[in-house]
């Protein structure tokens, strides 16, 4: 895989929120590589107020980690 991850700092917690989104979603391609087989859950899941509670609190996690990583933004100048 090529190195789609050289760094966790960003300059904005909106750009760590997105970051953090985005490793929700390669972790979920590498979990689950078939993107047919994602396709065909993904009607599933859309419909599954537990999975999409699911979804947020894995992408608060990766947020909470880019913000320590970015010192809360507290160094932007």
């Amino acid at each position: 895989m090529v190195n789609w991850l050289p760094t966790l700092k960003t300059t904005t917690p909106e750009e760590g929120y997105d970051l953090a989104v985005k490793l929700a979603r390669v972790a979920v391609k590498l979990t689950q590589p078939d993107a047919d087989a994602r396709d065909r859950l993904r009607p599933e899941y859309a419909e599954d107020s537990g999975a999409l509670i699911a979804v947020s609190q894995v992408v608060a996690t990766h947020f909470a980690t880019v913000a320590v990583a970015n010192g809360y933004w507290q160094d932007r100048t």
